[in-house]
Formats: C-alpha cells, sequence, structure tokens
C-alpha cells in the first residue's frame, strides 16, 4: 500500500496541467490530500455488472498468426475454436490465419490472411507493386516511442498507411467472420449486442498499445465508444495461465520425463504421478509468440483458486520474426543488401513467397537433425538477381563465404543444420537471458512449474535451450494446443475477468504537485513563491510504483479544484516511471505519459470550494479514471489518454 501523506502538508498540482491556456500563476488547481489513498471496492461493483451477454468472442491478433474462438455463456466449459481457413501452408498446420491484409491500389479493404496472401501472389508484377500487402505490422505498436493514433505503417510496396485503418480492418474481419459462424451456429441473424468482445495483447505493451487496440475497436464498429465494456483487453501470458492451470495430464507434455518429437510426445503417459497445477503453486508462463517473448509469474489462491500475479511482466521483442530477420540478413550478406532491397520492393509478391518457403524449413529445424533443408527460390529472384548482378545465383553462393549454405541443381538453397541453427541462436539467446534474470529474482522463488505457450513454443530448438538453462529446477510443460492456449484461455478471462485478482504495476504513475517548501528538504531550484507562501514545485505525487501490488477493483484517490469557477475541463498531466520511486517530475527517467481530462462543464455549483474527487483503478489490463463532483454527488466525466494527439 502506499504510505500515507502527511495530512498536514498542502499539495497543489503544478505547471499547466489544470488549464493549458491559464498563466501559471492563475493555473494551479489545489489538490486536497485526502486518506486513505486506496480504497478497496467489493467484487460486486466491477465490470460483471452491465448488459448480460450470450456470448464471449476472443480474437487472437497476432505477429504472424490470427485467430478467434467463442463461448456461449450458458456453456462456458465448451470453447469453440473457430472454422477451418481456407488456404494453408504445407508443413504448417493450425486454425489460426496468417496476420496478412491487402488492401486495393485505392486503399479499400480486399482480404486477409491466406485469401490475401493467395489474391497477392497471383496478381501480375505490373499490377501488384499498386496493390498494398501488409503483414508483421503488430509489432510497429511495440516498437513506435510515441504511438499515435496517426502512426503510419509500410506496405510491402513500400507505401506507408495508417497503422489504426489496418487494426480496424482486421477487427472488422474478425468480428464479420465470427457473427457470420454464430449466426450459422444458432440458426438465425447473430446480433453484436449479445457478444462481449476480448481482444489478447502481449502484457509488456505499454499503455499507449493497449489503447491504440482499443481506438482500432471503435473504428472498426466491432464495439462503439458508448458502451466501452463491451470489449476486454486480455493480457496474452495472463490467457494462457488460466487456461494452463485447468490443464488435465492427457492434455500437456512434460519435457522433463520423455522424448518429445516436434513439441508433442510419442506417448501421453505424462510423468508418475504428475497432477495439474494446485492451490499456493507458484507458476511462470512463457508465451513465445511471433512478434514478443511475454513472461507471468502466477501463484494460485485459495479458496476459490483466483490468481496472484508475483512479479511485474516482462519479457521483449524476441519473437520467432527475430529468426526471419537473420535470414534476411544471411540473403543480404551472400547476395548483397542492395539486391534485396532492391528486390522486396519490386517483387514484393516474390519476397513474400520465399519468406512462406523459409517459413516450413524454419519449422523443421531441429537441435538433432543432420539432413540439409532446402529452400525453394522463387523463378523471379533467379532471373532478377541475374539481371541485376549480370551473373547467376549459383555464382553469388560460390563467391559468398557464407560455408554452410550451397546451391543445390534443383534451384533450391541448401541450408546445413548448423546454418539453420545459428539462425535461431540470436533469439533464444536473448530469450534463455531473460528468462535466466527473471529466475534470479527474490519474488521468482520455487517455481514449481514453467508452461511454454504460444506457435514459437513449438521449436524444439527453443524447448532444448529452456531445458538446459533450468536444469530440472521446475517442470517444462508445452499444453497439447500450444497455438491455440492463449485464445482459449481469452475466452474464459472473457467469461470472467475477475479471475485475476492481484496484479504489479509495470510503472510507476503519478502526477507534478506544489508542496510547502521545507529548508535543508527540499532544492532550492525548486523555490517558488507566490502571494508570500513558499512552494516547492514538480513534486512527484506518485499513484502507484513499479511492481506495487494492486487488487483488482482498488483505487486511487485524489481530489482536485478548478482554478477558476468559470473552468469547463480541468487537464492535468500524468507521468510515469520505470523506477519503483520517484521524487521530481523533472528526474531522468520520469516521462510525461498521459493526460487526466476533468469534464467539469455543467456541474457549476454554489460551493465557495468546488472539489473533484478522481478515483484510478490500476488493478486492471487498463488504467481507468472515474470522477465525482463532492458538493453535487454528481459523476463528472473523467478520460485517462496515454496516445500522443
Amino acid at each position: 500500500m502506499m504510505t500515507e501523506k502527511d495530512t498536514g502538508t498542502e499539495n497543489i498540482i503544478t505547471d499547466e496541467m489544470a488549464n493549458p491556456s491559464l498563466s501559471k500563476s492563475g493555473g494551479d488547481p489545489g489538490i486536497t490530500p485526502l486518506s486513505p489513498s486506496h480504497i478497496q471496492q467489493s467484487d460486486t461493483d466491477q465490470v460483471q455488472s452491465g448488459p448480460s451477454f450470450v456470448v464471449v468472442v476472443a480474437i487472437d491478433f497476432g505477429t504472424t498468426s490470427s485467430g478467434y474462438a467463442y463461448a456461449f455463456t450458458k456453456e462456458p466449459e465448451c470453447i469453440h475454436t473457430m472454422r477451418r481457413w481456407e488456404g494453408g501452408d504445407p508443413g504448417v498446420s493450425n486454425q489460426k490465419t496468417p496476420t496478412t491484409i491487402l488492401l486495393t491500389p485505392d486503399r479499400k479493404f480486399h482480404s486477409f490472411g491466406y485469401a490475401a496472401r493467395d489474391f497477392y501472389h497471383d496478381l501480375d508484377p505490373s499490377e501488384s507493386k499498386h496493390w498494398l500487402y501488409l503483414e508483421k505490422f503488430k509489432m510497429k505498436l511495440h516498437t513506435t516511442a510515441n504511438l499515435s493514433i496517426d502512426t503510419e505503417i509500410h506496405a510491402a510496396n513500400g507505401k506507408r498507411v495508417k497503422a489504426l485503418d489496418i487494426f480496424a480492418y482486421a477487427l472488422a474481419f474478425f468480428k464479420e467472420q465470427a457473427l457470420k459462424e454464430l449466426s450459422d451456429q444458432t440458426g438465425s441473424e447473430f446480433d453484436n449486442s449479445n457478444v462481449r468482445w476480448v481482444i489478447t495483447v502481449p502484457a509488456i505493451w505499454k499503455m499507449p498499445a493497449k489503447q491504440f487496440m482499443r481506438e482500432a475497436a471503435y473504428k472498426s464498429a466491432l464495439v462503439s465508444r458508448e458502451n466501452p465494456e463491451q470489449l476486454i483487453i486480455a493480457l496474452e501470458p495472463e490467457a494462457a495461465s488460466i487456461y494452463c492451470r485447468k490443464l488435465r495430464l492427457h492434455q500437456m507434455v512434460d519435457l522433463g520425463t520423455q522424448t518429445t518429437q516436434n513439441g508433442f510426445s510419442p506417448n501421453d503417459n505424462v510423468g508418475s504421478g504428475m497432477t495439474q497445477v494446485s492451490p499456493g503453486d507458484r507458476y511462470v508462463v512463457m508465451d513465445c509468440g511471433g512478434g514478443t517473448v511475454d513472461l507471468t509469474v502466477h501463484q494460485i489462491r485459495l479458496p476459490e483458486g483466483h490468481l496472484k500475479e508475483l512479479y511485474k511482466a516482462s519479457g521483449g521483442p524476441y519473437g520467432s520474426i527475430g529468426v526471419d530477420y537473420e535470414f534476411e540478413k544471411l540473403l543480404c550478406k551472400i547476395f548483397g543488401q542492395d539486391f534485396i532491397d532492391q528486390f522486396k520492393i519490386k517483387r514484393p509478391a516474390a519476397w513474400v513467397d520465399l519468406m512462406i518457403a523459409f517459413e516450413s524449413r524454419k519449422r523443421a529445424a531441429a537441435p538433432e537433425r543432420t539432413n540439409p533443408l532446402n529452400i525453394n527460390l522463387p523463378f523471379s529472384f533467379i532471373d532478377y538477381y541475374k539481371k541485376f548482378r549480370g551473373h547467376s545465383v549459383d555464382h553469388a553462393l560460390r563467391k559468398s563465404n557464407v560455408d554452410f549454405v550451397k546451391w543445390s541443381s534443383q534451384g533450391m538453397l541448401r541450408m546445413s543444420p548448423d546454418a539453420m541453427n545459428t539462425l535461431f541462436k540470436p533469439t533464444i539467446d536473448h530469450i534463455i537471458q531473460h528468462l535466466t534474470e527473471l529466475f534470479e529474482k527474490p519474488e521468482v522463488s520455487d517455481i514449481k512449474f514453467l508452461f511454454l505457450v504460444g506457435g514459437f513454443a513449438e521449436s524444439s530448438l527453443l524447448q532444448q535451450a529452456v531445458q538446459n538453462m533450468l536444469q530440472g529446477r521446475s517442470r517444462i510443460i508445452i499444453p497439447h494446443d500450444v497455438g491455440l492456449t492463449i485464445l482459449k484461455g481469452a475466452v474464459l478471462f472473457g467469461l470472467d475477468p475477475s479471475v485475476i485478482k492481484v496484479r504489479r504495476s509495470p510503472l510507476t504513475y503519478g502526477v507534478g504537485v506544489l508542496n510547502r517548501f521545507v529548508e535543508g528538504k527540499h532544492p532550492p531550484e525548486k523555490l517558488l513563491i507566490k502571494d508570500g507562501t513558499r512552494w516547492c514545485t514538480d513534486v512527484f505525487d506518485t499513484f502507484i510504483a513499479a511492481d506495487q501490488s494492486v487488487a483488482l477493483g482498488e483505487m486511487v484517490k485524489r481530489s482536485y479544484t478548478p482554478a477558476k469557477p468559470s473552468q469547463q475541463v480541468i487537464v492535468i498531466h500524468v507521468y510515469c516511471s520505470e523506477k519503483e520511486s520517484a521524487g521530481f517530475i523533472s528526474e531522468p527517467g520520469v516521462r510525461k505519459c498521459g493526460t487526466l481530462r476533468l469534464d467539469v462543464s455543467g456541474t457549476e455549483s454554489s460551493a465557495p470550494r468546488r472539489e473533484i474527487q478522481t478515483l484510478m483503478q490500476f488493478g486492471d489490463t487498463e488504467i481507468r479514471a472515474m470522477a465525482i463532483d463532492v458538493s453535487t454527488g454528481r459523476t463528472v466525466k473523467a478520460s485517462i489518454d496515454f496516445l500522443s494527439h
């Protein structure tokens, strides 16, 4: 819990936060320190009140592949994964579809997934350069430092499009597919208002990226701004965790007790007497996806078996696309960066084909493999290279100093298993380093199980590396339907969002305030004298600290007063830091990350000093704010915004 403020000091909010148009001297609304600073709400006040939904549909919008699953609230045990998609790749079998989108030359949505890929592939090169094909675009939300509604992403032909439009098109596609399937299931047209939607995002995503997903959902008409509670943002490893703790013996593989082949065991008898996760157990879920690897540490609490997070979510951009980048680097080394850059722009569909060919060989990589892996080079690659360089592809391979890659007479790149394993190494090294650091944390002791989930968890190279690192300290468990774990868990989460009772805040959040200046305690450069009173400026008033435990429904409470009776809107800047404590908003590492907006128009009252009580909720997957005008008891419209405008 946060330490109580000394009620004798006065806190006043500083700088132009209150109302950007006011001068510094006029724009300081007072903050009344209130105690207690946290209040616990009973569970009944939460999200569950509100419309009752007939079905929960979860969308797993992945970096490389996507899909949806659903369950009717009357039969919560029965989770349906979406129908099989048309198309599909050799050597890649699951129920998800590639996260690829095709727009027509005039930027209208054309198709998604296999359909988008196949159509794009069949276009004549003279035409295909005008079409906009996008893939692996989800990572943009993780890597963009100042993400905004206007952030742009590049299509395969080099043209730029608004990221928000692309995400909205994808969500609209899933909405249409799912409602069509539900209508067929129930025999009549299924109404979107009966659906609670869940969208999964990596736990390590910052607030702007989560908010961006919500904005895309509003734009796609998945849900409306008027009913925000119809959409829940779920965290991928949390969803996996909810699913994993329910696993029965026959639904998983224990890596320690048998040889696994390609992630699946030849015989299904798991180690002697192994039972599922039991109360009090502490476990780590490692979600290894296309773009990110996300780790979360949970403990099951009695009596109801709720989950408690023991350490803040961690991870990084160490997903399987890292292996694709290494392959691309290898091609640049052999054929030259200038050629590869040119080829990608001039023959974008052929480049996509080449990466699909690589994908199926990537999945065939294994620690004990001895025979080489052959990758088909598209004809237009061979042809274009000859035009570009004036000599053949096999000449380039002979000339390059890459030993493990040869040219086979059938027109294929022949890679030795070592060459393939080398492409995995940087990504797997990152993951192992992160896992090692996590297991050294005091909060992460006596971990009974490590669940490996996500599409990349199927890689036997990754499985072996994790086994070597853990040396038997925890049991490594892989669910059978490892690629669908998150999807199924997200449905369970949508059915009961209160299952995760305690989370850890990933960052320290707060606002800047004025405190009474204390000689010797406060730095002299922070002194501000106003109407004869000595104030210390830029003091960081902490709402919540990084890695602090927050219970679901727990509120941080502050009061703000408009600077002038006529003021319509109070705007307060929210600051955040990775550090657990901050004294001043001007410290290194503290950055402005959002704005809290209180719309006080229409709440004028005769009270001499209006007090707007603000409640902020940090225990959920998104940060929410609500506010009340104390004198009238009326609700004040409060919103907290993390997307830079």
